[in-house]
């Protein structure tokens, strides 16, 4: 299991908004992933990575996408606004994501959020103090911020950056933790 955990947004992220069918109740029944989403999840899961679907919409409709493309077993946990009552940037659905994982603000250091959208995922993720990744590469949403509150960590114009950087945040978190690890009182150093 890799130290990095990661929280992912769906619409304009994995999903390809502009492709969704929806029901009368406004429940997506379809949708398209973009290019290389399938694949970046599936090496995420399969490289041990913790994946949690930080979202706004409804249960139903992740569920009907991602069972479609059998992905629904790489969210380890699901912090869905339909559920939690509130729409990011609310800190409520970062905190019920590490709750569900048994997260506290001492492992926000090991948590990237990624996600399309400045005013929602990547505010939301500052506020709450946790690495923002931003999806640029949809073209819904205007990509500049309007102050530092929305200003990424970090961006990738494609879903298969993502990997590549996960790598790179894991490799630096790691380092970081042996270099602070405490050191033993009764610890000798050899002059």
């Amino acid at each position: 299991m890799k130290d990095l955990i990661i929280f992912l947004d769906s619409g304009d992220t994995l999903v390809d908004e502009s492709t969704e069918v929806r029901d009368e109740r406004g429940i997506v029944q379809y949708a398209e992933l973009f290019e290389g989403a399938r694949e970046t999840l599936l090496k995420l899961y399969e490289s041990g990575y913790t994946i949690a679907l930080v979202a706004d919409g409804m249960r139903e409709s992740f569920e009907n996408v991602y069972n479609k493309y059998n992905l629904n077993h790489c969210f380890k946990v699901r912090a869905i606004s339909g559920d939690v009552g509130c729409e990011k940037p609310c800190e409520k659905m970062f905190y019920h994501a590490m709750n569900e994982l048994g997260l506290t603000d001492k492992d926000k250091d090991r948590i990237v959020m990624v996600g399309n959208n400045l005013k929602r995922d990547i505010l939301g993720a500052n506020r709450v103090g946790i690495t923002s990744i931003l999806a640029s590469y949809s073209p819904r949403y205007d990509m500049r911020p309007k102050n530092e509150n929305e200003i990424p960590d970090y961006v990738i114009a494609s879903p298969i950056e993502l990997v590549g950087l996960i790598e790179q945040l894991d490799i630096q978190y790691k380092n970081r933790k042996i270099l602070t690890r405490p050191v033993s009182e009764n610890a000798v150093f050899k002059e």
